[in-house]
């Protein structure tokens, strides 16, 4: 085990929260791996400015362009894999070294890959420093892999490429599994993959959303985003292709149901329920958007509340909120999109937000955000309003 916890950990009631309410609650269960993200010391792996916010459950922003997973997708990547102790894992990794040190104490080996240099050398500084003696680092191209090591027992990729990489395929052994977000840049799902007979086996998990490898990946996708006319993919719910309950388009679904009949718009609306201050009831979905085209965002969206009563804090209430982001992912502010009041009907909803000059993707959030209640909505719409 590693040295990094002692009786004098500052942070370590922090962590043991965070498994409770967004990790272990939220179903994952196998206690290895809830015993790794309790003792994995993440705010050393987030910059110093944003060890404040290092457990609560999100994506921070660790520089040029990249950002650290949240927690419970950490451990829900980690959870699928199944790792043994006698594993050795190869991981392809945007840049902080969490993921890996998270593995350190479920496998043999982690063969971590940062494409960054910077983030590269900062993460085998840290990893080192903590003493994760059984995690090997390297700088380059992810997605060619670690050659001279393979085959991998496992393969845990944190980025999303369109497709899965050939190198990666030749590289898992036979029987091996890998996880990875698949897909267009601000629709990906996640993959759980297996080597049968030399060729891979397919699960389709939830959907997610991650950063891409690279400037080049991002160039070579064949299906690219218009940041000049922003829109969202399956506004009025009607679509889970795979019968997974998870709605197409959106990640970190949390604590809703799609419900059919009776909908403003199509067959299908969503209701979200939280019977506790605080807990993350909520869906989002990214998009890409230029400021300096888009001013102004048209939003429309169909509501129906009931039951609803206040949350800890003044901004835990029901809502949609569109949060901004620069061409390094920085974030640039949110803005919360109009006022929702109880009634016993739908409500449609019509109004405008301003974009920041600076905007170059961004991701919206609607739900309970956190308020104890009972909210349904349907027909989610944004357009330029310019």
């Amino acid at each position: 085990m590693n040295q990094h916890v002692s009786a004098a950990d500052p942070f370590e009631r922090e962590r043991a929260y965070l498994v409770k309410e967004y990790v272990e609650k939220e179903g994952i269960t196998n206690e290895r791996v809830l015993d790794a993200i309790r003792e994995t010391p993440r705010h050393l792996f987030v910059p110093p400015s944003s060890r404040a916010a290092a457990y609560t459950d999100q994506a921070l922003a660790i520089g040029h362009g990249q950002t650290i997973s949240p927690p419970f997708v950490v451990a829900y990547m980690t959870e699928m894999l199944e790792p043994q102790p006698t594993d050795r894992v190869l991981e392809i990794g945007t840049g902080s070294g969490y993921q890996a040190a998270v593995l350190s104490p479920l496998v043999k080996d982690v063969y971590s890959i940062e494409i960054v240099e910077p983030l590269g050398k900062r993460a085998a500084r840290t990893l080192r420093q903590l003493r994760y003696r059984n995690v090997h680092t390297r700088i380059g191209d992810g997605f060619a892999g670690w050659p001279e090591e393979a085959p991998f027992d496992k393969i845990i990729v944190t980025c999303s490429p369109e497709s899965v990489p050939q190198p990666l395929i030749s590289q898992l052994r036979e029987g091996g599994k890998m996880i990875i977000p698949l897909g267009e840049r601000y629709q990906q799902i996640f993959y759980l993959l297996e080597k049968k007979d030399g060729k891979l086996i397919s699960q389709q998990l939830q959907p997610t959303l991650f950063v891409p490898m690279t400037g080049q990946s991002e160039d070579k996708r064949r299906v690219k985003p218009d940041p000049s006319q922003p829109t969202l993919v399956n506004g009025s719910f009607e679509f889970d292709e795979n019968d997974d309950d998870f709605i197409d388009g959106y990640h970190y679904q949390r604590r809703l149901t799609r419900i059919e009949g009776d909908a403003p718009d199509g067959r299908w609306y969503v209701e979200f329920e939280n019977d506790q201050a605080g807990q993350i009831s909520h869906m989002l979905q990214g998009f890409a958007i230029d400021g300096q085209t888009v001013r102004k965002l048209h939003v429309s969206i169909d509501v129906l509340l009931e039951e609803i009563q206040p949350g800890r804090n003044r901004y835990q209430r029901p809502g949609l909120v569109i949060h901004y982001y620069d061409e390094t992912r920085k974030p640039l502010g949110s803005d919360r999109v109009g006022d929702w009041q109880t009634s016993p009907n739908w409500q449609r909803i019509d109004t405008t937000a301003n974009v920041p000059a600076e905007a170059k993707e961004a991701i919206i959030q609607f739900g309970l955000n956190g308020a104890p209640g009972k909210v349904a909505i349907d027909d989610v719409v944004i357009r330029p309003a310019n």
